[in-house]
């Protein structure tokens, strides 16, 4: 419980310190962004009175205690220029539950071939599977996604009849998004796994069992895979909520009405309320995913102690 408490609380002064420096980062833009293609047309009273009904003229501090004043009563507060005065509760609610869905169907492809990539790797190593494996490994780390995004839309698109954009009744339109989300988290978990793997049959306890006549499969599966997954468990809950809560940028490309594509518009559009809410949102996730990495991993290891006796993290 001391080392829960401990961690929690250090997670709540990281996740505070983020969202504050955003807050402050946002106050320092242009006032012409909260009036879009109506900034011309004002006069001086006219702007003043609406950045002083906005509360932007109040002194930084004044600003930042009204924000978690707010926040404490769970108010997130209302959309300033992505949808005037509308609850950003209201707004958020509606994408959160499209891009779950995508980042879940994103999270069963990677887990299912990144894992059976990773195994197929390490059980045969320096031939075929692993050199091949090793080759998709490599290309997925070392092409900037944005380049294999683009051409998977241009050249799929084509080569198998998939509509270009998602299209929310079209089931077809879930494919290359999905295939877009999952590329570098398969290599991701392949590459892992295939290293502890690797280093697990290396040791003794699995030299001993081959000499107790244990066939390699029941090696692999019951005593290799189980080790090797210890130091995945620590990133993998981080690597879940992450994928979860979508891509900003493939949401983007193929128009997917998620939380991704949202924070890129309300960035343009200079809504300082949504974009608060939603830094609050992808923060919380990544502080979230670490903490439950650390429990997990515990968890999964017995001879990981989270007090300071016996050996601490």
């Amino acid at each position: 419980m001391k080392y829960y408490l401990g961690r929690l609380f250090r997670s709540f002064v990281t996740l505070i310190i983020v969202v504050t420096v955003v807050f402050l980062l946002m106050r320092l833009m242009p006032v012409e962004g909260y009036f879009g293609s109506s900034y011309d047309k004002l006069d001086e009273a006219q702007k003043v009175a609406k950045l002083e009904n906005l509360g932007l003229l109040d002194p930084w501090y004044i600003q930042l205690k009204n924000f978690y004043t707010d926040l404490l009563r769970g108010d997130l507060g209302q959309s300033i220029t992505y949808r005037p005065k509308a609850q950003i509760s209201d707004i958020m609610s509606d994408k959160i539950f499209i891009s779950l869905k995508f980042g879940l169907a994103s999270l069963c492809v990677s887990l299912v071939l990144g894992l059976s990539l990773g195994v197929l790797m390490a059980r045969f190593k320096g031939k075929i599977w692993d050199k091949l494996g090793t080759g998709y490994v490599v290309g997925a780390n070392a092409v900037p996604a944005v380049i294999y995004y683009l051409l998977i839309q241009v050249f799929f698109t084509d080569w198998f009849k998939l509509p270009l954009l998602f299209a929310k009744n079209d089931a077809r339109s879930w494919i290359l998004p999905v295939l877009c989300l999952s590329l570098v988290n398969i290599a991701y978990y392949a590459m892992w796994i295939r290293r502890y793997m690797v280093d697990e049959l290396n040791k003794d306890y699995v030299r001993l069992a081959r000499a107790k006549g244990l066939r390699n499969k029941e090696i692999m599966v019951r005593h290799v895979m189980r080790n090797a997954f210890v130091p995945m468990a620590q990133y993998l809950p981080a690597s879940i909520l992450y994928t979860v809560a979508g891509s900003i940028y493939v949401e983007s490309l193929f128009s997917i009405p998620g939380t991704g594509g949202l924070l890129v518009t309300a960035i343009q559009r200079q809504d300082n309320t949504l974009v608060q809410a939603l830094v609050l949102l992808y923060s919380s996730i990544g502080i979230i995913g670490l903490m439950l990495g650390d429990i997990l991993m515990a968890s999964f290891d017995p001879r990981i102690k989270l007090s300071s006796e016996g050996g601490s993290r």
